[in-house]
């Protein structure tokens, strides 16, 4: 089956192929300028700090959806074992083995494919077992700080959170940026709230999986027209899951990572963050979301800090 004409139409108008050079390998992490990073300082006033990531345990977010995506599997490989001796100092170590999306975690632009093709136009096959990510890999990824804003969308609709069969659409995310009073700026890193992680917290990782709502396969183009450094939401697919469009899976992550180079996360924790900003009355701040550089990662854990 091929990607309908649809899909095509859309990919060429946010295509960013050879926008920042043909060698370029991290996207739109290009748009975080220091003039970006200047201006997102000044978004610290209060200093208060809310963490967005979800914790690492056995029992976490992987229901199975996705084969050799386990949760975390932490060992300890050695309990105050004293190294040098009896009666020196004892030292107690851990090793932990599980899925680099697993948990909260950002999407590598190598994470997808399509027609062949990874982000840049470089050919699919450049990842291999033994190279990995030859290219665009999460550890090429620049430092990811930015002035973060949180589009509210089951907020400023009046929700807890959204339900499962809804799309959030270019409308929603124009509906909070007005309900959030701010304006989404170039170089920015956008969250998306939906309210759906709610339902792990709760207890229920089935639901929380299937059906579950996320971004529609026609906001690509409206963080393409704001110059967006990146985007990431509170939900396991990312996008509205099963599909808005019949057969047609995962299309936002192609045209995000695939044709515009655009960074994405998953399974980030935006309860908190809601809280605050309707407290500060305020849907901008700092943000801190470094990934961890695995060599040739398709993705990695994240545990990002807003700071308002």
């Amino acid at each position: 089956m091929t990607l309908p004409a649809e899909f095509h139409a859309i990919a060429k108008r946010v295509n960013n192929w050879g926008r920042w050079g043909a060698d370029d390998e991290i996207g739109t992490l290009n748009l975080i300028t220091a003039g970006v990073l200047r201006a997102a300082a000044a978004e610290i006033r209060t200093g208060r700090r809310i963490p967005l990531a979800l914790p690492l345990k056995e029992d976490g977010v992987q229901a199975g959806l996705i084969p050799g995506r386990i949760n975390p599997l932490h060992t300890m490989v050695q309990i105050n074992q004293e190294l040098f001796g009896p009666g020196t100092v004892a030292c107690s170590d851990d090793a932990v083995t599980m899925g680099l999306q697993a948990a909260t975690h950002w999407d590598a632009l190598t994470h997808v494919s399509h027609s062949g093709r990874i982000y840049n136009g470089r050919p699919a096959d450049s990842i291999t077992p033994h190279t990995r990510a030859q290219f665009s890999g999460i550890d090429k990824a620049a430092p990811i700080v930015s002035r973060g804003v949180l589009l509210d969308v089951a907020r400023a609709k009046g929700l807890d959170r959204l339900p499962g069969d809804h799309a959030v659409t270019p409308a929603d995310l124009a509906e909070a940026e007005e309900f959030g009073r701010v304006k989404v700026r170039p170089g920015d890193i956008v969250l998306v709230r939906t309210g759906q992680i709610q339902t792990y917290l709760a207890g229920d990782k089935h639901g929380y999986g299937f059906p579950s709502p996320g971004l529609s396969v026609h906001t690509p183009e409206w963080f393409h027209a704001r110059d967006v450094a990146a985007v990431a939401n509170d939900t396991l697919t990312f996008e509205i899951f099963p599909p808005e469009i019949e057969n047609l899976w995962l299309p936002v992550h192609a045209l995000d990572l695939v044709e515009m180079g655009m960074h994405q996360g998953q399974n980030w924790n935006l309860e908190k963050l809601s809280t605050a900003c309707a407290e500060e009355s305020r849907y901008s701040f700092f943000l801190s979301a470094m990934p961890e550089p695995f060599v040739g990662a398709t993705g990695t854990p994240v545990a990002p800090v807003a700071i308002l």
